[in-house]
């Protein structure tokens, strides 16, 4: 490089420099208080993420309890729910290790600053706690860590927060001191170590879920990270190929002192509105790869006879991701992997992501977007594609045995026609020529390279029989007993008339019916 190089690259450096100023410090930095309703209530479409918030929480603490030694290694982990209609008023409480007395205020009044951040707990941001401000009156936590002598309980007043928000900016830490209460309370009846959370006058919002045991009950089964139900076969070996990788929780989680804890929702069957059952009959595991070499995922997929997409009602419907063993997103957040996205709801199966490098958003409804993620959405799409061919393969099956039954129950009409001994000979002649036609379309249909030789075997072997015998009755000669009182004319005219009627029938069924009638009203004269 010349000197006159660097000194015109020394001028337009000179002139960048002026051209993007000199750099001053910033003046003091405002936190508003609008920021408190934007990590709560506004953060949170759904109010049935209000229990998920608290679920996964409660998941954290149980297993630190656990890890600490005050829950056995076989000790459940447990999650009770009191929903009460009459004072409108929810209360989760958990048996993990608690919020110790000198540490409860500084975290319940914390704001995005947890202590999870870059651990294996299901929660890192601090703010999940916060969600049931914008759906009651009060808002309450009581905690009590082992060797506490008292409760401490915080309670927040959700009503006087929306009206202080509503009233204009300010500093972020006087609103919290006026709108949230410390108190210690004498231990009393409180267990040795626990956590709670208590929703005073819950809001109604659309079609109260909130307040239905039943639909947080089945909330709960799809999101939570609960055990599988003891009558679901499968539950064991999907819990075996997890159990190494994944913190799995299995909560019990009852609702009102029920005595059957919430499982995941998955059985070997379901029936829904007196439909088809859908059998599970095959489980297929497999492991996915992050970019460094190490696991990122373990996939379990539930197999069926894909004939359509599984009803809403299930709670099963659907590839779904989890982290934590707890529910990322819904079940059609990974639609658009699938060539037609319909396939997704024909499918069952999870997702648990491993790497942590691989992350849920803040509202938990979809992962933080990167390369990591990217590779992970690369590696399911191959599923996804397998499960539509199935999709496609189940859908051409059923076509060709529809048009397999077609033929069939038509080759039993002409079978009852001929059995009948009415047609005359030239129906009979066009009768078989059109039964021909349909044992060849059976064969073909039968003979479609879809079907796996086990699959057609029953129906090859009914085609066999039928055409034994359709061609016993070509060689036999019919005649209705019904019809021994007339004589050779009458005889003749009488299956002209009924060619007649098969002729001008839209279909061989109803003609038959039509003639069974008649000789039923001829023998009864």
């Amino acid at each position: 490089m010349t000197v006159e190089s660097v000194s015109r690259a020394s001028r337009a450096a000179l002139l960048a420099s002026k051209d993007q100023g000199s750099s001053e410090p910033l003046d003091t930095i405002v936190v508003g208080r609008d920021v408190l309703e934007l990590v709560s209530s506004a953060m949170y479409i759904d109010p049935m993420t209000v229990y998920r918030e608290y679920i996964q929480n409660a998941a954290d603490a149980i297993d630190d309890a656990r890890q600490d030694g005050l829950i056995g290694a076989d000790e459940p982990g447990k999650v009770s729910i009191d929903i009460d209609p009459a004072t409108r008023s929810i209360r989760i409480r958990d048996n993990g290790t608690g919020v110790a007395n000198d540490e409860f205020s500084r975290k319940m009044a914390a704001l995005g600053a947890s202590g999870k951040r870059g651990t294996t707990s299901r929660g890192f941001r601090g703010v999940g706690r916060l969600a049931g401000l914008g759906y009651a009156q009060e808002l309450i936590f009581r905690s009590k860590a082992a060797g506490d002598a008292m409760v401490a309980e915080l309670t927040w007043d959700c009503r006087k927060l929306k009206v202080l928000l509503s009233q204009g900016d300010g500093d972020i830490e006087s609103l919290i001191r006026s709108v949230a209460t410390l108190r210690k309370k004498h231990v009393g009846d409180y267990p040795d170590h626990f956590f709670e959370v208590e929703l005073r006058g819950v809001i109604r919002i659309r079609s109260d879920n909130l307040m239905s045991p039943a639909a947080v009950g089945d909330y709960l089964g799809q999101v939570a990270p609960v055990p599988f139900a003891p009558e679901f076969r499968f539950g064991e070996e999907i819990r075996a190929a997890l159990a190494p990788v994944v913190q799995l929780g299995d909560l019990q989680i009852r609702i009102n002192d029920n005595d059957r804890p919430i499982y995941r929702p998955h059985r070997d069957a379901i029936v829904h509105d007196g439909s088809k059952a859908i059998t599970f009959d095959r489980l297929s595991i497999s492991e996915i790869s992050s970019m460094d070499g190490e696991a990122a995922a373990v996939v379990w997929v539930l197999h069926h006879d894909y004939e359509g997409a599984l009803p809403n009602a299930a709670g099963v419907k659907g590839l779904r991701l989890r982290s934590g063993n707890v529910q990322v997103g819904d079940h059609n957040l990974l639609e658009e992997l699938f060539p037609e996205p319909r396939f997704n709801s024909w499918s069952v199966g999870e997702i648990h992501v491993i790497d942590r490098k691989i992350t849920p958003n803040g509202r938990r409804d979809h992962f933080e977007q990167n390369a990591h993620y990217t590779n992970l959405i690369n590696q399911l799409s191959p599923l996804a594609r397998e499960i539509a061919r199935l999709c496609r393969t189940s859908s051409i099956k059923r076509k060709w045995l529809r048009e397999a039954e077609l033929h069939r129950q038509q080759i039993e009409q002409a079978i009852d026609v001929f059995d009948q001994g009415i047609i005359g000979e030239n129906e009979k002649t066009k009768l078989s020529t059109k039964t021909e036609e349909n044992f060849s379309r059976m064969k073909k249909a039968l003979g479609n390279t879809v079907f796996e030789t086990a699959e057609v075997e029953p129906h090859a072997r009914a085609l066999d029989a039928l055409r034994v015998k359709f061609e016993s009755l070509q060689v036999a000669t019919v005649r209705p007993l019904k019809l021994a009182g007339l004589n050779e004319s009458e005889r003749k005219t009488f299956t002209r008339f009924c060619d007649l009627v098969y002729e001008c029938s839209p279909n061989s069924a109803s003609a038959k019916i039509l003639i069974d009638k008649i000789l039923a009203r001829i023998s009864s004269d």
